[in-house]
């Protein structure tokens, strides 16, 4: 087998490992109580999450020691795309149309772009250049997490947010590690060792960030946030702070400026598809919870006291509950005794009330008899 060969299929092999590892941290995400929800460090799982994470690293890593650059990067980004079948195929999490056209054209988008980024002569940052690195990506983190704090109530959108904080964490962790890297040629100093321990402290939290977006969120918008933020961000740093450009010139900028434009529509189609999933469940919980909807030709019982009034603690009174759920077509009326002679004062028609059900005490309908005239004439013997 060739060096390209084989480039190529540890390429294939680290994005599987790193989508059977998101997909197990989903499922993860999905059982733990929400104390855990960034570190549920007693649950197996999550440890084979990070395993699986930590082979798919290994193994990138080896695939560019045997290829060029411009193909194995590409190539990582095939993450989202293996991680819709297996979840289908082993928890049966089955991604809709949508869900799949975001995730192709953000795979598609970030693959171009990484494809168009030229490599440079091997750059190291100095200590001023770190310094501010460091403090700009966790003044940046930072400020997601608390965004995403904010907007607790929509988990897609929160999803999101933090999902991106771990891909900047992610990102710049691998831009360190360049940094290190080069230092490494020329011999590690008791300079490097803050730059090891950011690059320690930044892997970190971009597992726990990546293993907190994907509660209450699925699989697809979260992972692929992450998939197509790490790479960009550790690109824009390599342009800007390592003197890497994009191949082709000015063509070359602009086909990259189109492929992010691309990666960024696949990611607003998948969280477009979250959002619309989460309002279909929460219209699913408020059917389930007593709130009924009135079908045509057909008028809704209110519901129980119990229920309707939210300052007070809800009752377990079955009688209430069942009458909560009866409904009676709406063309049913009785009409009111009939009045005494000579019609209503004002000339109007009978009035219609409508029937009251009081099955859970009478078995079916309640039927109210007209009260007895107690001024009728007496009988005399």
């Amino acid at each position: 087998m060739s060096a390209l060969a084989l480039s190529v299929l540890l390429s294939f092999v680290s994005a599987v490992a790193y989508a059977g590892g998101a997909i197990v941290q989903e499922q993860v995400a999905v059982s733990s109580p929400g104390a855990q929800q960034y570190a549920p460090l007693r649950r197996p799982g999550w440890w084979a999450a990070v395993a699986l994470n930590g082979l798919g690293g290994v193994l990138h890593v080896v695939a560019l020691a045997y290829g060029p650059l411009s193909l194995v990067q590409p190539l990582g980004a095939l993450t989202i795309v293996f991680a819709l079948p297996m979840a289908a195929l082993f928890v049966g999490r089955r991604a809709g149309a949508t869900a799949w056209r975001g995730a192709i054209m953000a795979t598609v988008g970030l693959a171009g772009l990484l494809s168009l980024v030229g490599a440079s002569d091997a750059q190291s940052l100095d200590t001023t250049q770190r310094v501010a690195a460091a403090l700009g990506t966790a003044g940046a983190v930072v400020a997601l997490m608390i965004a995403a704090r904010a907007v607790h109530r929509h988990p897609a959108v929160r999803s999101i947010l933090l999902a991106t904080a771990s891909g900047v964490a992610f990102g710049m962790s691998s831009v360190f590690t360049k940094t290190v890297a080069v230092d490494w040629t020329g011999g590690v100093t008791a300079g490097d060792l803050p730059s090891l321990a950011v690059i320690g402290v930044l892997a970190t939290a971009g597992m726990l960030l990546s293993q907190a977006s994907y509660r209450g969120a699925g699989l697809a918008a979260p992972l692929a946030t992450l998939t197509v933020v790490n790479p960009v961000v550790a690109a824009a740093v390599g342009i800007t702070m390592f003197g890497e450009t994009f191949r082709y010139g000015a063509t070359g900028t602009a086909l990259a400026l189109s492929c992010g434009v691309v990666a960024a529509g696949g990611l607003i189609l998948l969280t477009t598809e979250r959002l619309a999933r989460e309002q279909q469940e929460e219209a699913a919980r408020t059917a389930g919870a007593g709130v009924l909807v009135p079908d045509a030709g057909s008028e809704a019982v209110p519901a129980a006291r119990s229920m309707a009034e939210p300052g007070e603690q809800a009752t377990a009174d079955p009688a209430e509950l069942l009458l909560a759920e009866l409904t009676l077509p709406a063309d049913v009326r009785l009409p009111v005794p009939a009045p005494s002679a000579g019609g209503p004062a004002d000339g109007t028609d009978p009035a219609l009330v409508p029937l009251v059900s009081y099955a859970p005490f009478y078995g079916g309908p309640y039927v109210p008899v007209p009260a007895v005239d107690r001024h009728r004439a007496r009988v005399k013997s």
